[in-house]
This record gives C-alpha cells, structure tokens and sequence, in this order.
C-alpha cells in the first residue's frame, strides 16, 4: 500500500487543500492529513477545530486520515511509515520555500521523497490568509471554503469575535 502525508497548519482548510488532497488520492491508496502545530504561527482556529474541519471534508472518504502532530516532518513520515511528503504550490516563492525546506528534511531522512502538487489555474489565489482576512474584514468568502464546511468554519470564527 502507498501512503503520503499531506501536512500543514490548514487555518482554515481551503478548497486549494482539497484539490492537493485530491490530487493525492489519484496516486496513493492512503493520504494522511497532518495538521500540524506550529509556535511560531497564532493560528485563527484551534488544531481540534481544524482536524474538525478536515474530518467532514473528508467524511466520505476512508483514505483519508487526519491526524494532528506537533514535531518535524521527518518524525511525522516515521511514524506513519513513509517517505512520500507532498507540498501544494501555488507560485515561485512556494515553490522556492518548499524546496529550501526539502533540502534540509533530506538530510535528517535521505529515503524522502518529496512531491510538489502544483495549484489549478482557479486556485492559485487561494491561501489561508486570504480566507482569515475576508472574514475579519466582512467579505465573501467565494469558492476559497469548501461548501462542506464553509457554515461550520463561520460559526468557528464568530466564537472567536475575529
């Protein structure tokens, strides 16, 4: 069986993440989903609220597990017993990020195998921050949410008084 981790801090999950996690299950018969707990962000929603998110996006599909780790990547691919790490990219920057981050991963796991899934010309635009901004400054959110859990992640926000 093949498996891949797909992690990230998901603040919210947005229909870019579901298109990698698609994506994704095209290749691999498993795809772990990893929010992953990062100090040095202040993320908008708590990590159990974003597993919760993914997990009704996800609801009708078993291949997918979504899971919540606090560590490094490579201790995370360990642990699910895999070397397959896929990053979504929507840009150069992305791109240049990733593969910094790529090369330092390597030397920690040699066996890493690291697969970029590039954005939809639809999705390019896409991005956590966009999605927190429009709802701190009132605006539509567009198709940046997925319809699944788009009123679930607005309540999330109103409890919070974003």
């Amino acid at each position: 069986m093949k498996k891949c981790v797909f992690a990230g801090t998901f603040d919210p999950p947005t229909s870019g993440h579901r298109a990698v996690v698609d994506s994704c299950l095209k290749i691999f018969d498993e795809v772990v989903v990893a929010v992953m707990v990062n100090t040095s962000k202040k993320p908008l929603l708590k990590e159990e609220q974003r597993a919760q998110l993914l997990k009704k996006l996800f609801k009708d599909c078993p291949r997918v597990k979504v899971r919540i780790f606090e560590g490094a990547a490579v201790d995370l691919l360990a642990q699910e017993n895999t070397v397959f790490y896929v990053r979504g990219v929507r840009n150069g920057a992305d791109y240049e990020y990733e593969t910094a981050d790529y090369l330092a991963s390597k030397k920690l796991m040699p066996e890493l195998v690291e697969i970029y899934i590039p954005a939809e010309q639809d999705k390019i635009q896409v991005s956590s921050t966009l999605v927190k901004n429009s709802v701190r400054f009132n605006k539509q959110l567009f198709d940046y949410v997925p319809e699944e859990i788009k009123q679930d992640f607005l309540a999330m926000t109103e409890e919070k008084d974003v």
